[in-house]
């Protein structure tokens, strides 16, 4: 029978989360597990892995064969450089105490990477956020100013249009009423 470390898909539609079992490789994906070794929420910022260590290795040490996507998560979490140290001290290189003290070393260091990238990520994040808040304001006064540009226009070509008009108008009804009265002195000659 052979061991998959594989992830179970859990959660509704479009929002899913997985628990990383130990699984017969013959067993449906969310079917039977043997054992569970933790759980994996991508939808967190950042993603959110809970391993049991110790039980992980331990099916890596037998020889469960890994899923392209939990060997991603076993190597964020350094499960595979502990199985790495693991087998050296099973041959011999160095002691297990040894062993320990380089995958505490590993940790911290991979911790100290993670904290240094979330902050760059943020600082850029933030810096991003202000140039597009910036852009945004400066669009914002370029359009007010258009608008502005575009009123006072409007207003100066309806002001001579209006004062054109005007004794268009006077002229019109002055021509109309002379006809109507030269109408009604020719029948009353």
């Amino acid at each position: 029978m052979a061991v998959k470390l594989r992830l179970q898909r859990h959660g509704r539609g479009k929002r899913p989360f997985y628990h990383i079992v130990a699984a017969d490789s013959r067993a449906p994906r969310d079917g039977n597990y043997i054992e569970r070794l933790g759980d994996y929420n991508p939808l967190t910022k950042p993603a959110s892995i809970h391993l049991d260590v110790d039980k992980a290795v331990n099916w890596l040490m037998k020889g469960a064969e890994v899923t392209d996507t939990v060997k991603a998560i076993f190597k964020y979490k350094g499960i595979l450089y502990k199985k790495h140290l693991l087998r050296g001290v099973a041959k011999g290189s160095f002691s297990a105490e040894e062993a320990e003290k380089k995958y505490q070393a590993w940790l911290e260091e991979h911790k100290n990477k993670v904290l240094d990238h979330e902050k760059k990520h943020h600082k850029d994040k933030s810096e991003v956020k202000a140039k597009l808040l910036e852009q945004e304001q400066k669009k914002a006064s370029d359009r007010d100013a258009k608008r502005a540009a575009a009123l006072a226009a409007a207003e100066e070509a309806k002001k001579p249009a209006v004062e054109e008009t005007a004794p268009a108008t006077e002229e019109a009804t002055a021509t109309n009423d002379a006809p109507a009265a030269e109408a009604t002195e020719t029948p009353a000659e």
